[in-house]
């Protein structure tokens, strides 16, 4: 019980962070101002058209990317699998980039965008190692698939790079890279599929706790293992999917969060799974705040600072907690 009491405590530092970016920024947002109705005009257009907005998605990615990190370590039995393990990722920044380099916005499948070619990527990635999975029938098949495909989306971004002119390479690498630059109310209303797929993932908390056991006992507890894994992959693609989409890749935050919240609260999938929710949220909340004040008014691309964080911290952990771990 006094671990899962610490959930409401980062519930509070999230509430809290939220109200310290919102007025955080090259320009000042008083809030006290706004809710006395005397703010500036301009000012309240940056706070409801630019600074709002951004706050939302950066909570939505930073929670769903966490979720699905922990949810694949669940089913994966691996504590360094994460949603990029699957293709998910690059197989979103790899249609992304296509469709920038290939010029397909004068195209008939212009009205995709880079948004939609992206999500259409990260799905049809995550159900190419579904396919592969099923057929071999084992969860290492689907694991050693998904890293072949991420090896060969990754190729192909490198390619699309390559065959790029000046202009179209800085924009598929500031995208790769993450960023919450163009964050607007489209794009949270967009990401709102995040939540709801969070809800699902977290409905299976029981199975994923039984799955860790392996699949044979799994089995004997009554759960179908193989629809346990489409549903898994399918939650997870359509979550990640969403958020490359939307903000490009956010690096690490899936793959150090769920440790984070195993080593200091639980490793029951009914703690995990909101607690990384609400930690991952918090770790995306405060990249971005860095990134879009540190070199103002240029913008750091949260990929990068959550890459500089979470790598040495991992590091350590597989140093410093490797029996914890399991690895």
């Amino acid at each position: 019980m006094r671990k899962i009491t610490k959930l409401p405590i980062l519930a509070l530092i999230l509430l809290l962070l939220t109200v310290m970016m919102l007025s955080l920024g090259s320009t000042e947002v008083s809030l006290a101002a706004l809710l006395r109705g005397n703010a500036d005009a301009v000012v309240e257009t940056i706070f409801w058209e630019i600074r709002l907005p951004r706050v939302l998605l950066a909570i939505i990615v930073g929670a769903g990317v966490s979720v699905a990190g922990a949810a694949i370590q669940g089913l994966f039995r691996n504590p360094l699998a994460d949603p990029a393990l699957i293709g998910v990722s690059s197989g979103a920044a790899l249609f992304a980039a296509g469709f920038m380099v290939l010029n397909l916005d004068t195209s008939a499948l212009g009205l995709l965008g880079v948004s939609g070619s992206a999500f259409i990527g990260g799905l049809l990635t995550s159900w190419l190692v579904l396919e592969i999975g099923q057929r071999s029938g084992t969860i290492s098949s689907m694991l050693l698939a998904g890293i072949a495909l991420n090896a060969i989306a990754i190729a192909g971004v490198g390619l699309f790079s390559y065959l790029s002119s000046d202009l179209e390479l800085r924009s598929v690498t500031f995208w790769a890279l993450g960023s919450f630059n163009g964050a607007d109310w489209p794009s949270v209303v967009i990401a709102l599929i995040i939540p709801v797929a969070i809800v699902f993932l977290a409905r299976e908390s029981r199975n994923l706790n039984a799955i860790t056991l392996g699949d044979k006992d799994a089995f004997y507890l009554g759960i179908d293992v193989t629809r346990l894994r489409q549903r898994i992959i399918v939650l997870t693609a359509i979550i990640v999917g969403v958020g490359v989409a939307l903000t490009g890749i956010v690096a690490f935050v899936g793959l150090v969060v769920p440790h984070l919240i195993r080593l200091t609260s639980s490793s029951n999938h009914a703690v995990v799974i909101p607690g990384s929710a609400i930690l991952g949220a918090i770790l995306v909340l405060i990249a971005d705040g860095v990134g879009r004040t540190i070199i103002s008014p240029a913008e750091l691309p949260i990929g990068i600072l959550t890459a500089l964080l979470g790598g040495p911290f991992f590091i350590y952990l597989i140093i410093h907690q490797k029996g914890k771990l399991g690895i």
